[in-house]
């Protein structure tokens, strides 16, 4: 059985995440996993005339994105590298830890339907295997 993997928000998902009444800012978890080639099937506009890696591509689609990202009013505010879980599954492995903060779920909304930043979105579904993106507001 082949594993599922995931790269874009689903509707159902979409639909919750927006119609739920969060207020203030939302940070997002980030978890990457690269493919080890990067595969421009979906966007050959964007594909660079060499071979790269999923990395590379991923170098690619935030030299992009931040423009717009900083133009919403949102920031990264951590990247790093990742490996193993100390506690989670051990078949579940992720190259990057990504966090982006987001004035608010508006402002996500706002950002990621930008024509411009989607113009560039292929060099992600180019550079990554599976990912996770987990929304996360204030509170307890």
């Amino acid at each position: 059985m082949e594993k599922k993997t995931y790269l874009d928000v689903t509707q159902e998902a979409g639909k919750e995440f927006f119609t739920k009444k969060s207020e203030g800012s939302v940070v997002m978890l980030n978890l990457l996993k690269f493919r080890e080639f990067a595969d421009y099937s979906k966007s050959p506009e964007l594909a660079p005339t060499n071979k790269i890696s999923g990395k590379e591509a991923y170098q690619l689609y935030m030299k992009h994105t931040l423009h717009f990202l900083k133009s919403a009013g949102s920031e990264v505010i951590y990247q790093g590298k990742s490996h193993s879980f100390l506690i989670g599954p051990e078949d579940e492995k992720w190259d990057v830890v990504l966090l982006v903060k987001h004035k608010s779920a508006a402002k996500f909304l706002e950002f990621a339907s930008d024509k411009g930043y989607l113009a560039g979105a292929g060099h992600r579904t180019a550079a990554l295997e599976d990912s996770r993106l987990l929304p996360i507001e204030k509170g307890f």
